[in-house]
């Protein structure tokens, strides 16, 4: 049944290797249940969650846990379900909800909530501001605060931010210098994926005035964003920090966001100020451009807010739309697109496996770019 079942979800190109490590996942995620699928409630899956991260397991590894029982559960309510209920009297319901379910971005995740608008990361950059007068200790006030700036218009991720090393910084390079984030996120097993990020909206002064005056006042090291004993600060900490910034603030539980939200937001307003799509993927370190389109939020003129999918071409723009930011043009490789393999090249040849962000845009640019 296990085999049948990781056969039917994982289709055709499955390997041997792979079905086993994931029979014996599923096996030893039901005797960690201790009891039949259909008896199995949500506090038994806070139960095993629990246990595992008391036994010191990876978040990924729980993660694991919990989707491999959601697959054999889904394909028990596809393929069982009626069998189930008049041999057992049992309705099949999936006891892995909003709350235990695991913090995953995939193609059946929930909707994600809106990104920030402009107004609200605006201010609260300026409380994170007036906080650094008051704060007891000066130099993580200024490091947090340099830090989630640089989430937000860099489009880092949490991780990538921590890893940042002062030789990172290029003022030199471009109209505004570049960041090198060299531990970027990989995918389908390849590794890290360097990038180069543009300092968008005055963050390389920024950025030198923390290099300059405040980063010395931590322990001489190579990490950019370095916590008081000099070492690189731990991917965890840096949405508690958030989050307990969030709460000093004092605005309501609906106005706060994540890490990831900044990180969004800058996606999603530099689309709607007129920043090509593949401008906007290159910043993000995205694989391909599906992945950036998930990103988008945009603001409609009501004032109201809804998520949609940015257009296949850029709309026209008018006289009372916002000025293209000057590093569009540098930003942006010129792209051909292949008459014979129908994906986007740079200088007419086929892009490496790993090219730092330009990847296959299967049809949304028009030949004439």
């Amino acid at each position: 049944m296990c085999r049948r079942v990781r056969r039917v979800l994982a289709g055709p190109r499955v390997q041997p290797g792979d079905i086993d490590n994931d029979i014996g996942l599923l096996e030893r995620t039901l005797a960690a249940l201790g009891r039949p699928v259909w008896k199995v409630t949500p506090e038994d899956i806070d139960r095993v969650v629990g246990d595992l991260a008391v036994k010191g397991r990876a978040t990924s590894t729980r993660r694991e846990y919990v989707q491999i029982f959601k697959g054999f559960h889904r394909f028990l309510q596809a393929r069982k379900s009626a069998e189930i209920e008049a041999a057992f009297g049992v309705r099949l319901v999936c006891p892995v909800d909003e709350f235990n379910a695991s913090r995953h971005v995939g193609d059946d995740s929930p909707a994600l909530l809106p990104p920030p608008t402009p107004e609200r990361v605006g201010e609260f950059f300026d409380f994170m501001k007036q906080r650094i007068a008051t704060a007891r200790k000066y130099g993580p006030a200024v490091r947090d605060y340099a830090m989630f700036r640089s989430l937000y218009h860099a489009g880092l991720r949490s991780e990538e931010a921590s890893l940042l090393e002062k030789p990172n910084l290029h003022f030199t390079r471009g109209p505004f210098g570049k960041l090198h984030v060299r531990f970027g996120k990989g995918a389908h097993t390849s590794g890290p994926r360097p990038r180069w990020v543009p300092m968008l909206d005055g963050l390389d002064l920024m950025l030198r005035w923390f290099l300059e005056d405040v980063r010395p006042k931590f322990p001489d090291s190579p990490v950019l964003f370095a916590d008081e004993s000099g070492g690189s600060l731990h991917r965890g900490t840096i949405p508690n920090r958030l989050r307990y910034l969030m709460e000093l603030e004092g605005r309501p539980p609906a106005e706060r966001f994540s890490p990831h939200a900044l990180r969004r937001a800058c996606a999603t307003h530099n689309y709607e100020r007129g920043v090509d799509l593949v401008a906007i993927q290159q910043v993000l370190g995205h694989w391909t451009v599906s992945s950036t389109m998930r990103y988008y939020m945009l603001t409609l003129r009501s004032g109201s807010r809804r998520w949609s999918g940015p257009p296949r071409r850029t709309p026209p723009r008018t006289a009372t739309d916002p000025p293209t930011p000057s590093w569009h043009s540098s930003t942006v490789c010129r792209l051909r697109r292949s008459p014979t393999a129908g994906r986007c090249r740079h200088d007419g040849s086929r892009p490496p496996p790993q090219h730092n962000g330009r990847v296959r845009i299967r049809g949304l640019m028009p030949r004439s770019a």
